[in-house]
């Protein structure tokens, strides 16, 4: 037998630490300069977001949640691992009606994950995708927010 509110004391919970972890993962991110400390607690905050995203959150939550471990692993350099979670939630962002926000950031992780696992043509074609439909945001907050992710990936070079 169930406690129901128990049960509804736990949901909050979980979707309490699943918004901080991710806002402090996504923070974390952005720093121009971190230390290993730091990149620690990033990762950490990262996978602790999309646990508690994984008990409480809908499949697009479980999206963005990949998102950011995506981008964190690129950061930190794991570029196999980085793959696997952009693909998974850009096929979960691309595989519905995704306002242009998500579908930019979708395009950037993608291109960092490539980046870090060394597919440069993934990496290009992609990155130029994030920054056209970045650049197209129509809301001033929804561009600001997507640069600060977009910054921290690396640029294309030209062959």
């Amino acid at each position: 037998m169930s406690d129901t509110g128990n049960d509804d004391e736990i949901r909050k919970w979980h979707r309490w630490f699943a918004a901080e972890c991710n806002n402090r993962g996504w923070r974390l991110s952005e720093a121009p300069t971190r230390s290993a400390a730091d990149d620690d607690e990033m990762l950490n905050a990262a996978h602790a977001a999309a646990f508690h995203w994984n008990e409480v959150g809908t499949a697009i939550h479980r999206a963005r949640a990949g998102m950011l471990l995506a981008h964190v692993h690129a950061l930190l350099g794991h570029g196999a691992i980085a793959m696997q979670y952009a693909r998974k939630s850009f096929d979960a962002v691309t595989s519905r009606q995704s306002p242009d926000w998500e579908l930019a950031f979708a395009h950037a992780v993608l291109a960092h994950a490539g980046y870090a696992a060394n597919d440069m043509d993934l990496h290009a074609r992609h990155y130029a995708l994030a920054r056209d439909v970045g650049l197209a945001l129509p809301n001033a907050e929804d561009r600001e927010i997507f640069d600060a992710t977009f910054t921290r990936i690396p640029m294309p070079h030209a062959h």
